[in-house]
């Protein structure tokens, strides 16, 4: 199964670039561009990538809040933030609104295909300059991050299930998705909340209320 990838970009340019290198490689495919975000909010969801490459600022809504909005009905889909903008406001919103990685245009090519696996396989890929911003940001606050303020609505609701002794597939009822998408949103939880397992999850879930 190919990996099947949206490009939302207003530069028209860039966006072809793109779509070039991704359809070269044998392992993945695009399956929509995007040149704005109006567009993208009313066809993505049905198109169902699995990996979505999102600027941040588009000419007609931010793409911040596009992932806010589609990673709620799109749960299964992994969204990478590929952009110009390297301040941290606009990086950490961006993770906040449920980006899973954070990339520079400035990278080459190949470091965008390595990117987009590495997201495909639940990961968070950042260029090397934000990657080194997120961790500064880290190592000179104060005051411990308040992570859970990193979830979803959805993810929130799941890990309270979740610490309530539910199981994957109660929860999936409850929810009325499958299976499959449960374990997406635990994955990101773990990931969030910096944990390995559910236990620590639910530790942290209730050391926050």
């Amino acid at each position: 199964m190919k990996i099947r990838i949206a490009i939302v970009e207003d530069d028209k340019n860039y966006n072809q670039a793109l779509k070039k290198i991704i359809d070269f490689q044998e392992e993945m495919e695009c399956v929509a561009q995007f040149y704005n975000g109006t567009t993208a909010l009313q066809e993505l969801e049905a198109l169902e990538p699995d990996v979505v490459l999102m600027d941040i600022q588009l000419q007609d809504l931010s793409g911040i809040d596009l992932v806010f909005q589609l990673t709620e009905t799109m749960p299964t889909t992994t969204f990478v933030m590929c952009t110009s903008f390297e301040n941290d406001e606009k990086i950490f919103s961006a993770l906040r609104a449920g980006a899973s990685g954070y990339l520079v245009k400035g990278e080459p090519m190949d470091k965008i295909i390595q990117a987009i696996q590495e997201a495909h396989k639940g990961g968070a890929p950042m260029s090397f300059t934000i990657a080194k911003r997120v961790l500064q940001h880290f190592q000179e606050s104060k005051v411990q991050v308040q992570s859970i303020s990193l979830l979803t609505v959805t993810e929130k609701e799941v890990l309270e299930l979740l610490a309530q002794g539910l199981l994957y597939k109660e929860i999936a009822d409850k929810k009325c998705v499958t299976i499959d998408t449960i374990k997406k949103h635990i994955g990101n939880i773990y990931r969030k909340l910096q944990v390995n397992n559910k236990i620590e999850a639910i530790n942290k879930f209730n050391n926050k209320n």
